[in-house]
């Protein structure tokens, strides 16, 4: 069955936007014209993704359900909702979607995550994949901010999350592409420094299994996980539309 289950992974208190973030979830913020969340879950619908489960946290997720209500405003007949508890990270939040996604193929978006174009044919190239996992990749001025790829040709021996001295600009963008294999690799994972379940480990260990692959993303590409991120966000977003 090639019919994907869509995740925004949209938890976290969001404190590098603090004070913006204390009276409301990162994700609901504005970007332009329309709440953050709206970009990725417009970008899961447009890629053909349907059936879509928001995993969200904090004190304010609530509002998610009073803003995006059913779904229906999208097109969608109905909108699944979970809550992460804390912030054990994204690795975490995704297992979350076990109940969910079990037994399926999964299009998982990082919910502060925002790109010019849609990706409907990576999504595409993923349903002919037999088995693994397939991310996308951005080169970036700053990679020491993100997980940045390590590249030998046409196949990525690595993922280094945060590197001082990053060994490529390519950094890992907000969009994975997993098989149901994801949901037993994070029960392996340990906590990192940060006391959190790190998406890098699970991409490595698709990278140790063999069956990662990676496209390299066309059009720009931002997260809004800072004022000067979020900042160059609205400024993307409204050249895009006064375009």
């Amino acid at each position: 069955m090639n019919e994907l289950k869509g995740v925004i992974l949209a938890g976290g208190l969001g404190k590098r936007l603090a004070p913006l973030t204390k009276i409301t979830n990162k994700h609901l913020l504005p970007v332009y014209d329309r709440p953050m969340i709206y970009y990725p879950l417009q970008l899961l619908i447009d890629a053909g993704v349907r059936d879509i489960l928001i995993v969200t946290g904090g004190n304010h997720a609530g509002e998610f359900l009073r803003l995006l209500g059913n779904g229906h405003a999208f097109g969608l007949k109905h909108l699944n909702y979970t809550y992460q508890e804390g912030e054990g990270g994204i690795a975490e939040a995704l297992g979350l979607a076990e109940h969910f996604a079990r037994g399926r193929r999964l299009a998982v978006v990082l919910g502060d995550n925002l790109f010019q174009f849609g990706i409907r044919e990576y999504v595409e190239r993923f349903r002919r994949q037999k088995k693994g996992a397939r991310i996308l990749l951005k080169r970036v001025e700053d990679p020491e901010r993100f997980g940045v790829a390590v590249l030998n040709g046409n196949k990525i021996e690595a993922i280094e999350e945060k590197p001082a001295k990053p060994q490529s600009s390519c950094a890992v963008t907000g969009v994975y592409l997993y098989d149901d294999q994801v949901f037993d690799i994070i029960k392996t994972l340990k906590p990192s420094r940060r006391g959190e379940l790190e998406i890098t480990d699970v991409n490595n260990a698709y990278i140790r299994k063999n069956e990662l692959c990676f496209d390299i993303l066309k059009g720009w590409w931002t997260d809004c996980g800072t004022f000067d991120s979020l900042l160059r966000a609205n400024k993307l977003v409204a050249g895009k539309r006064w375009k």
